[in-house]
This record gives structure tokens, C-alpha cells and sequence, in this order.
């Protein structure tokens, strides 16, 4: 993850998650299995979603960014889900340069999978398709791998699946310098021009 102040705020990204990849074992409503996140399957999640969020550790109201005004972009690329957004929540700045960002997560809802049983070891369970509304930056919480909650939501129960990821951050600051003495008019170098100018004729 990479964390650069800027005079519009601070600006983040890094790679949320790497799919195609084999996971450490995780607590799902299957079980205890391996997980594995098919490739393309957040593109699709994205171009679902009306809106994705980015929380600070999953307070709903919390929000630091979105994609709908333009301050959160995601993206599954070659690599995996990728995240840049510009943040100017005061605190989560602060966290920043103290180095307390510890990582990211994102939600799961309508989880379409398959489980493939092994003779030896975890099932693996193939996650093919999926509905995604929030990603989170992790600062105050230690990052939960994985787990589980139900959400009521217009009436209806709904299973959400959360999954982390700690990563190392790295911070700078690209803030103009001040001026020491910002009255001082610039020089006026046209008389020296002037002669140059005589010179050469």
C-alpha cells in the first residue's frame, strides 16, 4: 500500500486482493476450506455495483470515500483488485504518517461457489461470483482474515462474507514547500538581456 499526502489530501492505493491464488484456510458457511477467487470475478462485482465505498475499519458511518464523486477508483486488473482513492479525513491522515494503516478488506454478498473435495487437506472452494459494495482501510483494528455476519437490510437477512489483507505501507509527502519570503518580487534580469541584446549587434 502506498500513502502519498498531497495538497488535495492523501492519496492510496495497492492491490486489495490477488485472485487465482490459494488463501490460508478460512471459516466460511461451508466450512473450513482453502479459498480461491476466480480472476474476473471482481470486474463483474464492480460493473454490478451502483457504488462501491471505501470504509475506515468497516464503520458504515465512516465513509472516507466512494466511486460515485470520483474519489475512489477500483479496478480488477492483470494483478488483482486494485484500489486508488484521495482521502482527507484528518485522522486517517494522521494514521498515515504515523505508519498505523495495516491493510485492506472488502465484503462478499451473493456468493456463487463450488467446492472441490480433497482426498488430503481443505476442500477448495472456488468462488466464481459475487456482489461487492465496500472496500476498507484497516488502521484502528488488527485485519480478520475472514468472517462472517448477517445484515438486515429493508426487512431481509443477508449473508456477508469479509475477507483482509495486511500489507506493508509505505508514506511520503509531496506538499509545495513555503516560500520564505514570499513578497520578494522576482528579479528583474531585463536590463542584463538589454545589453546581451546590443552585443550582438
Amino acid at each position: 500500500m502506498k500513502a502519498e499526502l498531497r495538497a488535495d489530501g492523501l492519496h492510496i492505493s495497492g492491490y486489495v486482493n490477488v485472485p487465482g491464488r490459494e488463501s490460508r484456510p478460512v471459516l466460511t458457511p461451508h466450512g473450513k476450506v482453502i479459498e480461491v477467487i476466480e480472476q474476473r470475478a471482481f470486474a463483474r462485482a464492480i460493473e454490478r455495483a451502483g457504488d462501491i465505498r471505501m470504509l475506515l475499519d468497516h464503520d458504515r458511518d465512516h465513509v472516507l470515500a466512494d466511486t460515485s464523486d470520483g474519489t475512489l477508483y477500483v479496478k480488477e486488473d492483470e494483478v488483482g483488485l486494485r484500489a486508488e482513492s484521495v482521502v482527507t479525513d484528518e485522522s486517517v491522515i494522521a494514521g498515515a504518517k504515523e505508519g498505523r494503516l495495516k491493510g485492506w478488506s472488502f465484503n462478499m454478498k451473493n456468493v456463487k461457489d463450488s467446492i472441490e473435495e480433497r482426498a488430503e487437506g481443505l476442500p477448495i472452494r472456488h468462488v466464481k461470483d459475487f456482489d461487492m459494495d465496500e472496500i476498507t482501510l484497516v488502521m484502528n483494528k488488527v485485519p480478520i482474515y475472514s468472517s462472517t455476519s448477517i445484515e438486515v437490510r429493508a426487512g431481509e437477512e443477508e449473508q456477508v462474507e469479509t475477507r483482509a489483507i495486511c500489507v506493508e505501507m509505505s508514506y511520503a509527502e509531496s506538499l509545495p514547500k513555503n516560500d520564505p519570503e514570499p513578497d520578494k518580487p522576482e528579479y528583474d534580469n531585463s536590463k542584463f538581456k538589454e545589453r546581451i541584446e546590443k552585443l550582438k549587434r
